[in-house]
């Protein structure tokens, strides 16, 4: 593989006449600042990751009944300074993580953070992470990638048991690790998808909400009528179809609304959609030297709302780069139903519970401009169960004394590593599978086969465990017939 063409610096600079090293040095936190925003703007990732609850300014409600917006009408926006500095996030990070550093010319990947309003409005000391969003960019093709993350994604978390992916973020923040919240998280993500991440970014929301006002509304295709919720009592708003300016506060409820039929994922395309009418908006109105010379009073206004490890030269690099995508280069992805299985955890919490390939597959499609960012595993189900060779126990609980004895050779015959097979301690009218030790394809291979309901896989995870996976058989498994 050929070494990666470095990107020249000087050529996107000298396009809108920036000079890095004349930039005074107070200016350069407010240069910073404007280039995450103008990059994670530009390239469609600055409202998801704000687009949930993040921190909140109760005095930012709005006024009786809200501002009045008609199909493509702008609203009035307000002067930068006009309501006080952006209130700071209680439960901002503490610390800096160290993580991949970029090498200036190759892929570039930002994991975008939103922490959960609920947990800052109920004075908890930590929070979990609501919004969980993975850019990359390609310097080299121009091309761009946007994978949305749920939060309920169950995976292990490094030096921690399996848990729903936004307790990562807690468990840095609570237990003071090296990096706090962002570097867990961070570090999560990197071994569930399989992929180095450079920046992290946490953006709170007051800073979206004045964001949005500033580059004066997000134009938005409302594909079906949809109420929203804008912060404060009795604030509850309906958006008919079709096309229409949304000001920063109903850009917000807008994106983070999650009662609709698809929940979660509905709510994950819609902020996707938002987060292109950013970029649109600058593109089309060719913002970007205007944000640039407003850099000293955004930040006055915005500075407390941005949490990152971008630096200066590397932000407006980026913010740069982001501009010469092309819209149709930009693959936008959600991982949803198709990836994932319905289940509970053991303290019967609601879980996602990944299917690899499928998410590698998703992955590499958003991620990868040619060939795949990493190899699945070979095969189809069957081999795949194999190469796995999960340490298998069965328990017969069903009212057929030989069903146990007749799965396991079943199972032995495909190649499965079963070690035990006794009587189970009680009877089971539906047929369960524990995962103690993360061995997917086995547990997907057994659901499949036995006509597993997704209530009945369990993720109890137990390093020490003398097996992988436990299956005890159900009377809702009896009428299997085995090949």
């Amino acid at each position: 593989m050929n070494a990666p063409r470095r990107i020249p610096t000087s050529r996107p600079a000298a396009k809108r006449g920036l000079n890095l090293e004349r930039i005074p040095p107070q200016a350069v936190k407010a240069a910073l600042l404007l280039a995450i925003l103008v990059f994670a703007s530009l390239a469609g990732v600055f409202s998801f990751a704000v687009a949930r609850g993040l921190t909140f300014n109760s005095a930012r409600a709005g006024g009786p009944g809200g501002p009045q917006i008609a199909p493509g009408e702008v609203q009035s926006t307000p002067e930068p300074g006009s309501s006080g500095p952006a209130r700071p996030n209680p439960n901002a990070p503490e610390s800096q993580p160290t993580l991949t550093p970029w090498d200036g010319a190759g892929r570039v990947t930002v994991l975008l953070l939103g922490l959960d309003y609920r947990d800052w409005e109920d004075s908890k000391d930590y929070s979990r992470s609501d919004t969980m969003i993975l850019l990359t960019l390609d310097p080299l093709t121009r091309t761009a990638g946007i994978l949305s993350i749920p939060r309920d994604l169950w995976v292990p978390i490094p030096g921690f048991q399996h848990g729903k992916i936004n307790t990562a973020y807690y468990l840095g923040e609570a237990y003071k690790l090296p990096g706090g919240g962002p570097g867990l998280a961070v570090k999560t993500v990197e071994q569930f998808l399989g992929v180095p991440i450079n920046y992290y970014a946490q953006i709170d929301f007051d800073a979206f909400v004045r964001f949005i006002d500033e580059i004066g509304g997000v134009k938005v295709d409302v594909p079906e009528k949809i109420k929203i919720d804008l912060l404060g009592d009795n604030n509850t708003k309906t958006l008919k179809p079709g096309v229409q300016t949304l000001p920063g506060e109903w850009a917000l409820a807008y994106a983070r609304n999650r009662y609709t039929e698809g929940g979660d994922f509905d709510r994950a395309r819609r902020q996707q959609q938002v987060i292109m009418g950013i970029r649109d908006r600058i593109l089309s109105l060719d913002m970007l030297p205007t944000l640039i010379s407003k850099a000293p009073v955004l930040y006055e206004q915005l500075s407390s709302g941005i949490h990152t490890n971008l630096q200066l030269q590397d932000a407006i690099k980026l913010a740069l780069l982001a501009e010469e995508v092309r819209d149709e280069d930009i693959v936008r992805g959600v991982i949803s139903q198709e990836q994932v299985i319905f289940g509970r955890s053991p303290d019967d919490l609601s879980i996602l519970i990944p299917i690899p390939d499928k998410i590698y597959l998703l992955r590499d499609e958003v991620f990868a401009t040619s060939g795949s960012l990493g190899p699945q595993t070979a095969g189809d189900e069957l081999a795949r169960m194999q190469a796995e060779a999960a340490r298998l126990a069965v328990f017969n609980g069903s009212s057929d004394p030989g069903f146990g004895e007749r799965t396991v050779q079943y199972l032995q015959g495909k190649g499965a590593n079963v070690v035990a097979n006794q009587a189970a301690g009680q009877a089971y009218a539906n047929t369960t599978v524990i995962d103690h030790t993360g061995s997917p394809y086995t547990v997907q291979y057994l659901v499949n086969l036995l006509g597993i309901h997704p209530g009945r896989i369990i993720i109890d995870f137990d390093p020490n465990a003398q097996v992988d996976v436990e299956l005890y058989l159900g009377d809702s498994s009896r009428g299997v017939e085995f090949p």
